[in-house]
């Protein structure tokens, strides 16, 4: 995949994202995908975000900062949201709070293959 395709196919992950079309979620995401050098597959990648969905109901996806050297695509995630009860360990409850999340992903076959992720849970701390 060129620079443009992996662009274009990686905002149509992040718009799937947030319409939370999971039934479509295949289309961007390999049936083996590693997250963090974990091999949670496409099941274990959906749940993991219907979970994040569970955790933070508002919770939507915007894309900050976008670099491509094909087959990577790095990103930086900014998040603007109110978690209810728990988030990555810190007691949220429903008070709003704003982070960043680092992001890299690997394209393989035209599908994110691999996943690694940095989120500013510092942040979210001085927040609460």
């Amino acid at each position: 995949m060129g620079r443009e395709e992996i662009i274009e196919s990686y905002q149509g992950y992040i718009a799937c994202l947030n319409r939370q079309g999971w039934q479509v979620l295949h289309l961007f995401v390999a049936d083996q995908v590693q997250y963090n050098g974990v091999s949670i597959g496409l099941d274990g990648y959906a749940n993991m975000l219907v979970a994040d969905f569970r955790a933070i109901p508002d919770l939507h996806f915007n894309i900050a900062g976008l670099v491509c050297d094909p087959p990577m695509i790095a990103c930086r995630l900014a998040f603007d949201c109110t978690p209810v009860g728990y988030l990555f360990g810190m007691a949220v409850n429903g008070k709003r709070v704003c982070f960043d999340e680092n992001v890299f992903y690997e394209f393989q076959d035209r599908k994110i293959q691999n996943v690694w992720s940095v989120i500013d849970k510092t942040r979210i701390a001085a927040q609460i």
